[in-house]
């Protein structure tokens, strides 16, 4: 009984609508309406700019952080590293779930990976911050969110199964799971990517701009 109600406080932590209640606080409007029509950090940041997509970011990551953290209400799953990570996954995949279908906005949110990112952080911190690199590096190559976060959950269970060996087969299926549910999540964006009409996030402009001068500079030494 008190697993089941820490999961349910668990999904209505998760539920906890940020970019909706930040576009509709602050900006009148409200975000599922704009961009990408997702209510996520991405689409935060492409609409109402990178300092509110930041704070939306942050905000649910620690929605999944909080999340795994309730299972320390229940001191007797310390005896077992076993139980209690299982317990934390649960909790974590309640606050995800909330995410993604949040009862305090009719059910339209986001596609859960920052608050996916809190889980991993909360569980395992050391995979969590491999994967960010992961995620940066590709941001940095291609300024794609999207392709970002697949790589990056890709990479997920090869550090779980392969490089960390975390054993724990129920950890390890939901690292697998994991993957496969942010492909599944994001199967509009990979077509995009294909088509090559997704949009990049507005960072790295100088970088660009350099890169266009040198372009510039060139052809005009071959003229």
């Amino acid at each position: 009984m008190n697993e089941l109600l820490l999961i349910v406080l668990a999904y209505l932590i998760g539920s906890i609508p940020t970019s909706v209640w930040v576009s509709k606080h602050f900006f009148d409007i409200d975000i599922r309406d704009y961009g990408s029509g997702n209510a996520g950090a991405t689409n935060t940041y492409r609409v109402l700019g990178p300092k509110w997509g930041t704070m939306v970011m942050l905000t649910d990551m620690l929605k999944g952080i909080a999340a795994v953290k309730l299972a320390l209400l229940l001191p007797e799953y310390a005896d077992s590293e076993v139980n209690l990570q299982n317990l934390q996954t649960g909790l974590g995949l309640a606050a995800v779930i909330g995410h993604i279908f949040p009862i305090w906005a009719d059910f339209r949110g986001g596609k859960g990976v920052a608050t996916l990112f809190g889980l991993v952080l909360g569980i395992s911190p050391w995979t969590a911050l491999s994967c960010v690199g992961i995620f940066m590096l590709v941001l940095y190559l291609t300024r794609f969110v999207s392709l970002s976060s697949i790589l990056a959950s890709i990479a997920f269970p090869i550090f779980i199964l392969v490089i960390f060996n975390v054993d724990n087969p129920a950890y390890r299926i939901f690292a697998i799971a994991v993957a496969l549910m942010v492909l599944l999540t994001h199967q509009k964006n990979i077509g995009r990517l294909l088509k090559g009409s997704e949009s990049k996030v507005p960072i790295l402009k100088g970088r660009d701009r350099r890169k266009q001068r040198r372009r510039d500079t060139s052809s005009l030494q071959q003229d």
